[in-house]
């Protein structure tokens, strides 16, 4: 997209959000219609789905954005740029963006101002025409979990109306996840006896793009986000972690690759930031994992380059000086990604991989050992990606991270190698060189999901990435978190300054998520 759309998107979208801010708190009676849930007859479900149906679709699209501007918005200029997958090759957003930590305001705001209250509106919708029950109902409290953590993840505290007297008021991440932990328990206790009793239970099939209305998928994916949720806080949290993580296992998580979360929508979102637009590229740090490990994931992930450069497949600095978007283009690689590939959202590599390091933990009945484990994520996202077989690859104990050689040396530069992490598993190593191997493998095996991509870097450490080729105002490599939005400090003072104390730190990119490890 175009530097100027951008804005145009932005300017309108906060329009919109000042016409649903205009009305009470978008977060009004969150913890209020949030009351425990009950089991629907079939008139029930059957008038539920008619007056709920849109109110579903707005959420499945903010939860899984793949609209063009939604994902370049809330998706690829933070998630997947801050996560090492792709990164800009617009000359436009060269100078202010999320790598370099200095985005524009426009930029910083726009999941809070826009994807939050189409959330909150449509949940409240569907809360109040099911009454806070029911399967509908259950299937809201999912769709919103999703959205929530990722928004959580972006910024730390957020508002989500746990104040009965201010629905402004911010909430600490700790309270967020807990939150989150209990919405999905509640509607995973609604979806539960329904499956159970019909295993074939399928509702609104027309209007849900990602399981057709197939709940006993849905219910394996909240599981799967329980056990995502697990891992994300096991550091900080660790009996509230092993508890939950070992119960989502237990109730089932996604397993199979024919039960992957992904979400048909035309066109891709990927397809437009990247292949049409041409604003994103891959990302060196992608990039030199893959070649370094001979990796043939790394044909499936990108295209070749326009230009003839060192290598088939190139990719291009975070932070890099880009001069021009036309040369950048050419030198380096687009996502090779079609306008109808459904966007990707949680696999059963990732769940192999969060089980992996369950084990790792010490937890119980994770259904392997770490190393069987870690071998099964990697086996599932080789099958999810037709990459073939992945026995010699497991196998591999000299493989390292490649030195990155640059096409345009005055966009980035050239850049050594930062890791010597190799592929197969050593029962010999330390813990900590079994995070890095398994948490390399995992960032890998999640793209194109920058979202998750991010979490893993800013949750272990892993995997090492280069440094930025462009200076910035802090020391870190990537952001800890985005700031909030800087009208929050004039539009809603008191409650801004609280959440600011809530961080523990300064509103900034370096102060840390509640559950990061280092």
């Amino acid at each position: 997209m175009k530097k100027n759309n951008i804005y145009r998107a932005v300017t309108a979208c906060t329009f919109a959000s000042a016409v649903l801010f205009s009305m009470p708190s978008c977060t009004d009676g969150f913890h209020e219609a949030n009351r425990p849930g009950t089991g629907a007859s079939a008139e029930d479900l059957n008038r539920d789905n008619y007056m709920t149906s849109s109110f579903i679709v707005q959420m499945e699209n903010e939860a899984f954005p793949e609209q063009e501007n939604t994902y370049q918005m809330n998706q690829d200029l933070i998630g997947n740029y801050l996560s090492r997958y792709m990164t800009y090759a617009n000359n436009g957003f060269a100078e202010k963006n999320f790598a370099r930590l200095n985005a524009p305001n426009g930029w910083v705001r726009y999941p809070f101002k826009d994807s939050m209250p189409k959330t909150v509106s449509a949940f409240k919708e569907i809360a109040r025409v099911t009454n806070g029950q029911g399967l509908n109902y259950a299937w809201a409290l999912i769709l919103r979990a999703q959205s929530f953590m990722r928004l959580t993840d972006m910024y730390g505290p957020i508002p989500i109306g746990a104040d009965p007297n201010d629905g402004n008021a911010y909430s600490s991440q700790e309270e967020v996840y807990k939150s989150l932990i209990a919405d999905l328990n509640k509607a995973t206790g609604i979806i539960s006896p329904l499956v159970a009793a019909n295993p074939d239970l399928t509702v609104s099939a027309e209007h849900d793009k990602v399981y057709q209305g197939k709940f006993a998928k849905w219910l394996k994916y909240a599981n799967s986000l329980k056990l995502r949720i697990a891992i994300r806080i096991r550091f900080v949290a660790p009996a509230l972690a092993k508890q939950l993580g070992e119960q989502a296992v237990q109730d089932g998580v996604i397993t199979s690759n024919e039960d992957n979360c992904t979400i048909a929508y035309t066109p891709n979102g990927q397809y437009k930031t990247s292949v049409e637009w041409g604003d994103s590229r891959a990302c060196a740090d992608l990039e030199c994992y893959l070649a370094g490990y001979n990796d043939p994931r790394l044909a499936k992930f990108f295209k070749p380059t326009e230009d003839v450069g060192p290598r088939t497949i190139i990719g291009c600095r975070a932070a890099a000086k880009i001069g021009n978007k036309a040369t950048a283009d050419k030198a380096y690689s687009a996502a090779n990604i079609n306008q109808n590939s459904e966007g990707v959202w949680l696999t059963a590599s990732e769940m192999a991989f969060c089980r992996a390091e369950g084990a790792l933990a010490g937890w119980s009945n994770m259904g392997g050992t770490a190393q069987s484990l870690y071998e099964e994520g990697v086996r599932l996202s080789f099958e999810q990606w037709g990459a073939g077989d992945a026995t010699s690859y497991l196998a591999d104990n000299t493989s390292t991270e490649a030195d990155y050689v640059d096409p345009i040396s005055e966009y980035g530069g050239n850049v050594s190698a930062v890791s010597n992490i190799t592929i197969k598993w050593d029962n010999a190593a330390t813990d900590d060189q079994k995070l890095e191997r398994l948490a390399t493998q995992k960032w890998i095996a999640m793209f194109p999901n920058g979202q998750e991509g991010w979490c893993e870097i800013r949750r272990t450490g892993y995997p090492k990435v280069f440094p930025l080729a462009q200076p910035t105002d802090y020391s870190i490599q990537v952001a800890n978190r985005i700031p909030f939005d800087i009208d929050e400090a004039t539009n809603n003072k008191d409650n801004y300054l609280k959440a600011v104390q809530l961080l523990n730190g300064a509103d900034d990119y370096a102060t840390k998520m509640w559950w990061q490890r280092r």
